[in-house]
């Protein structure tokens, strides 16, 4: 990649963007939204390239000044220690603009669909699969999104089995993404009278939430049953069949929801976690090629694999894919410190993709 080539190139797509919008040019709604996020998109890149181009005339004026012989020798000594001081700055500007200009995932800016199953272990899964999603609901109103329950099964006693969350905000799926995997806990359990340890786990999927133009969904796809909800007694027993099991029939993704009494809303729950599983599906055909090329050591998202321990006697969270350990497992789960581990696996897979994108620069100059 010619760095200052690409410079130049984003400086001339962030001025001609400006010109589009300012002119009413975009007249379509449509494509004024897109032109005006592509150039909120770019502003973090074009601040970093003034500031790199900024300090290197400047660092060329003291040059200047540094080689007049009739510069006095005070005024000399300071230009040096400036020049040196602007020198130093230039390659962490280089790299963070690297880093901006990685090509980005279309799926980060959207909304996620948050699943979390209770694996191994029993009620003692079920309760810390229940902890996992109390975190994720702390952490979502700490970054000002707003997280909302499409279907829960919970065991009665603070544990539970499943739960299916849809989360709204700024780049949601950024930060929650390398949250896919097995997430394990050992800890003692309240109710073991021995005090030993126990290891069990909780498999927790985040999915990027497709709209309607990413995935197109056929009514002839799909066989949609409706049945009566299920539920423990009493009031809370559903006398209608207002229950929606949605089967799509060339995939065979199955998705059920029961929690609301209306079958309309029980469809429409549905059909959003159904429409972000094919979403998902098609990321990762799209992606299997990239994949099986280089494996990313943050991890391929993969539900199987296992990326993090949860261990209390000792107080710590590992974060098994960057060997990442921190002692601070109440404020990780009080959605507090989850960011310091979602920014360390951001910055290595940042590292990871701009590593494997000089190393096919040096591969295409050699040919």
């Amino acid at each position: 990649m010619n760095f200052n080539v690409t410079l130049e190139a984003v400086l001339d797509r962030h001025l001609e963007i400006e010109k589009l919008m300012s002119a009413g040019a975009a007249e379509n709604p449509q494509e004024f939204a897109r032109l005006a996020k592509e150039h909120s998109d770019l502003k973090q890149v074009v601040s970093c390239i003034r500031k790199l181009k900024d300090t290197q005339n400047e660092m060329a004026d003291l040059g200047e000044l540094i080689a007049d012989p009739s510069t006095e020798t005070e005024m000399k000594e300071m230009a040096e220690a400036e020049f040196l001081d602007l020198k130093a700055q230039i390659p962490d500007l280089e790299s963070k603009l690297q880093r901006l200009l990685l090509p980005k995932n279309e799926a980060d800016a959207k909304n996620a669909i948050l699943e979390i199953r209770a694996g191994t272990g029993g009620d003692e899964a079920a309760l810390f699969a229940g902890d996992l999603y109390r975190m994720y609901q702390r952490y979502a109103e700490k970054h000002g999104w707003k997280l909302e329950s499409l279907h829960m099964s919970d065991t009665g006693i603070g544990g539970i089995k499943e739960v299916q969350a849809s989360i709204t905000g700024h780049n949601v799926f950024a930060r929650l993404k390398y949250e896919s995997g097995v997430h394990r806990v050992q800890r003692v359990p309240e109710t073991e009278a021995g005090g030993r340890i126990h290891t069990s786990a909780a498999t927790v999927a985040v999915l990027p939430e497709a709209e309607d133009v990413d995935i197109a969904i056929h009514d002839n796809d799909l066989r949609v049953d409706v049945y009566r909800s299920s539920g423990p007694g009493g009031q809370s027993v559903n006398t209608t069949d207002s229950a929606v099991r949605i089967t799509h029939i060339p995939t065979g993704i199955v998705v059920a929801i029961q929690d609301e009494k209306s079958q309309h809303k029980n469809k429409a729950k549905a059909l959003k976690i159904l429409r972000a599983r094919l979403y998902e599906a098609e990321r990762n055909a799209l992606d299997a090629d990239r994949a099986a090329a280089r494996k990313s050591q943050v991890g391929s998202g993969d539900r199987s694999e296992r990326i993090r321990t949860y261990n209390f006697p000792q107080g710590r969270v590992t974060d098994h894919r960057i060997n990442l350990t921190l002692h601070k497992i109440n404020q990780i789960l009080a959605g507090e410190a989850l960011d310091e581990i979602v920014d360390a696996l951001t910055t290595q897979d940042e590292a990871e993709r701009l590593a494997a994108l000089n190393e096919n620069g040096k591969e295409d100059a050699a040919a």
